[in-house]
Order: C-alpha cells, then structure tokens, then sequence
C-alpha cells in the first residue's frame, strides 16, 4: 500500500465519498488511489472553485469538504477560496501537492514552504514529514476542521511520501469531547434579563444547524438569530437588526465575534462563548466592563446542552418584537419597463417558493443584498463573513452534487460570474442540473456606487463592464442559456432553465440598485 492509499483510505473511514480536484503532477497518485477506495472526483477548472465547492459541499452535508490541489500555483490560486471558508466557519480539508521531502533544499520543482503560506488562513497547516503519518495526520487535521470553531485545514503532501510504500492501516477519527462549563449561570444569566438576544456564529445557522434556534429560543425564552454576513448589523435578510441590539439588554454570544459585524460589540451587556483565544481577547478588547462573563468552550456544545433545558419565560411581547424587527424587508420600488435588482429577486422568489425542497444560492456585492433580502430556500448558502465573490457557480454545482433532485438556484452579479464561469464545463461534464442567474447591470455595481456617493457621478472611472453575452458563454461551454430583458420572459426562462435538466444560465438585463437598508424605530 502507498501513502496515497493510506491517506485515502483514512478519508473513506472518516465517511468522505467525495473530492473536488484539480490534477497536477505531484497528486495523480491520490488520484489513482481513489479508484480502489471508492471515492469520486469532480475535476475542476480552478483551484480556487475545488475549494468554494468543498466550502458548500461541507455546509449542505454538515460534514467535512475536501479539496485537492497540485503544488507551486494550485495551492497558490486556492488561498481565497481558503479565506472564505474560514470567515464562513467551514470545515475543508485542503490537500496539495508538494515536491518530495527527499530533495529538500536541492531546488526541487515547485519547492516552496506552503505551509507558511497558508497558515494565516487555517486552523492547521502542515506538511507531512513520513509516510508512516500520512493516516494519523489526516485523521487529526479532519477532527480539528470539525471542532471547536469549524475551519479549513491544510496538508501538504510530498510527493515522495504519496508514492511511498507503507503497511500502516486507516487512521479513525477521533473528535474531541466537548464541555459545557458554566451552563448554569449562563442559562441563569438570560433568564433574569429583561429584553435577551442570543446570537450564532455563522457555522450555527438553520443550514448547518436545522432546528437548533428554535429549540435554543423556546429554552430560554429568548430570540435567536444567526449571523453570517459581512454587513453585521445592516445585513438585509435581518430585517432591523440595529435596532434589536439597540433594545437588547443581554447579548449570548455563542460562537460570534464581537467584531465589526456587530458593531464591535454593539448593544448592553455582553456573555461570550467561544472556544477559540483571540475570539475571547477580541471580545474584552470591545466590550470592556459590559462583558458580564467569557467562557472557553464549545458554542456548538454549549447551544445545544441550553436547547435541551428546561423552558423559561417565554417572553411574548418581546420574541414578538424582534421578530417583527428582523421580518422587515426594504421598499419595493414600483414595478417598471425594466427589471431591477429588487423586481427580480421578488419575481423568481414567488417561483422558489412552489420548489419542492430549493437551495438557494447568493453571491456578490450589491445585488447579492438583495438576493438575500428576497429570496429564501429550505437550506441557504451565502458567500460569507469574508466578503468574498466568485463562489456563487461553484457553490451551485456543490449543491447540486450534495443534494441530488433538489431544485438549485442560485443569484451571482455580472461581475461575480466573470470569476470562475469555465466552471460550467464541468458542470455540463459532470451532469450538474442547478439554474445560475446573473444580475447584469454591466457594471461592478458596489464600487460604482462608492463612487457616485464619495466622489460623484462626474468621477465615474473602471466600474464598467460590457454587455457580454454570458448565457452563450455558459451555452457553448455545455449549459442551457437564457438571455431576459423583458420582465415578462423572466418566469418562462426559468420554467425552461429548470426542464432542461442542465446547468443553467440565464442573463438577466436588469437596473442595478444600491444594496438595501433597513431600518427600524
């Protein structure tokens, strides 16, 4: 048995039946080992779109996503998928080829630290040093992205090592036992208050976490919301979030950082829980004397040992408040000879909802608010804390690998698609049926209206793009085109979109808008 037969036989073990590759020299003998294991590939057309695809793949299973890259520039193209999966709180595993330990020092090919490359970006970044390693490394790397604060991790794997014999046998996965310290008090704590607010980090959102809000809620007493979203407190599909945390008199924090997408800590007092160091430090940087209590654990644990409590006062003017608060949507501008970014959301939304089962998709700037202020599935994917785009296409085919005969759709702006839009060939090669639609209001909208607002519409300059035909694009690549420009043709579109059975792209001429606000009382 070679190292890459242990390495993928510790992958089999740990329930993983799926890669998303990208070959190159010093991996093909991973690739080769697949077979005999009886996990597959979706070979890619960029490393970065392996990656935002283990990202999606791992959200929608609930498990662990596994990217597979060579050395030298594939690791390279892959590290701003990897900078998304860890805002998002994604557990990826990210394997990459490297030159063989053997030649260390003697300028090998594409011998170069990856290990320091990626650490910034990891909860793990390692390179395996012996064969013998090569299942107990996997085993723990996987068992670290799954806990505490899920995360990507990173091995390298030099060639050598994967090419090397060895009679060391499948490594289990062994996670951590989690402790729930200080429950008591912290339940005491959110029961006594008058007006409680109980925030999740974005890896315990109702995609990733189904039912747990609700159940954590009619524990406690207490509203609970999930936050993923760059814009914090003005995220859209939040309604009048300011204002809750405005009115909250007690903020439990299970796993969310007081960072700048909540206002530094905005709101009373504060109880934070949070496995991670730098998270607890961030938090009594920003709070000061309003942090009440800071607990090392598990949030993950520690929400679900409080979901499983007693009931406490259900509180029903105040959960009614917030619900209210956080249900308001942003005006609709009135119905027009064009689409706009509301229109067009709203109109396909009144579509997804006859979907048996959708997953809705949403990535980029501005019009990706308004996908998410808009429109809504049975599971969600968005692209996350980082604030990265380009992921939207990837994350569609992981949806539609990952959830086979559920309807996929997903919301990307013109620019976004611009990033990875080969990846419809594998799509098509792969038989990916998902519908991607492309906001086209031929510019790089979020950065135009900076400008307009901070400089002027007399200083407009490099925000444009052209009126590119992307649904050919995504045609001669092997995907189902749409072009739309008239309102009228949109419900049509998608009709045959989603019959065709393909990958989809439909190109939709719409009136970009800024990203929309709510606000509350």
């Amino acid at each position: 048995m070679r190292g890459a037969d242990l390495l993928v036989r510790t992958l089999a073990l740990a329930g993983v039946r799926h890669i998303y590759a990208l070959s190159g020299n010093q991996i093909m003998p991973v690739f080769d080992a697949c077979l005999e294991a009886g996990v597959t590939l979706t070979h890619t057309r960029h490393e970065a779109g392996a990656v935002y695809m283990a990202e999606a793949h791992a959200q929608l299973t609930r498990g662990i996503g596994v990217a597979l890259v060579t050395a030298g520039a594939g690791i390279g193209n892959a590290t701003g998928a990897i900078l998304s999966a860890r805002a998002s709180e994604t557990p990826v595993l990210i394997l990459s080829g490297d030159s063989p330990v053997g030649q260390d020092g003697k300028g090998a090919f594409q011998e170069f630290d990856q290990a320091a490359m990626t650490a910034p970006l990891t909860k793990l970044s390692r390179r395996i040093r012996t064969v013998e390693e090569m299942g107990s490394a996997v085993a723990e790397a996987i068992a670290l992205a799954l806990s505490g604060r899920p995360g990507p991790v990173h091995l390298a794997l030099p060639f050598d090592l994967v090419n090397a014999g060895t009679g060391m046998d499948p490594v289990r996965v062994v996670l951590p036992e989690p402790v729930t310290p200080e429950l008591p008090q912290i339940a005491e704590a959110v029961r006594a208050a008058a007006r409680p607010l109980v925030i999740l980090g974005p890896a315990l959102n109702a995609t990733r976490a189904p039912g747990l809000a609700g159940r954590l809620a009619d524990a406690l007493g207490a509203p609970v919301l999930a936050m993923e979203s760059p814009r914090g407190l003005r995220d859209p599909s939040l309604g009048a979030l300011g204002t809750v945390f405005a009115e909250a008199d007690l903020i439990l924090s299970l796993g969310k950082q007081a960072d700048f997408t909540t206002g530094f800590g905005a709101g009373g007092d504060w109880i934070v829980v949070d496995p991670d160091a730098p998270a607890r430090d961030m938090a009594r940087r920003n709070l000061g004397e309003r942090l009440r209590r800071v607990v090392a654990a598990d949030a993950a644990a520690m929400a679900q040992a409080l979901a499983s409590g007693q009931g406490a006062d259900p509180r029903p003017d105040w959960r009614a408040r917030v619900e209210g608060l956080t249900a308001r949507r942003p005006d609709l501008p009135a119905p027009g000879a064009r689409l706009s970014s509301a229109s067009l959301c709203a109109a396909l939304q009144a579509r997804i909802a006859t979907l048996p089962d959708p997953v809705v998709i949403s990535d980029g700037g501005e019009f990706g608010q308004w996908a998410q202020a808009l429109t809504r599935g049975a599971a969600r994917v968005v692209n996350g804390v980082s604030g990265a785009i380009g992921g939207g296409l990837p994350y569609a085919m992981a949806a539609a690998r990952a959830c086979s005969g559920r309807p996929v759709i997903a919301f990307v702006g013109d620019g976004t698609v611009g990033f990875l839009l080969s990846e419809f060939e594998t799509a098509a090669r792969e038989g990916l049926p998902f519908v991607l639609i492309v906001g086209n209001d031929r510019r790089w909208n979020a950065e135009h209206q900076i400008q307009l607002r901070d400089y002027g519409n007399a200083r407009l300059i490099g925000c444009e793009l052209s009126d590119a035909r992307y649904d050919l694009a995504a045609a001669a690549l092997g995907a189902h085109g749409e072009h739309v420009t008239r309102p009228e043709d949109l419900g049509p579109a998608l009709d045959r979109a989603l019959a065709s059975g393909k990958p989809a792209c439909l190109n939709v001429e719409m009136d970009g808008l800024p990203a929309p606000t709510v606000t509350g009382p």
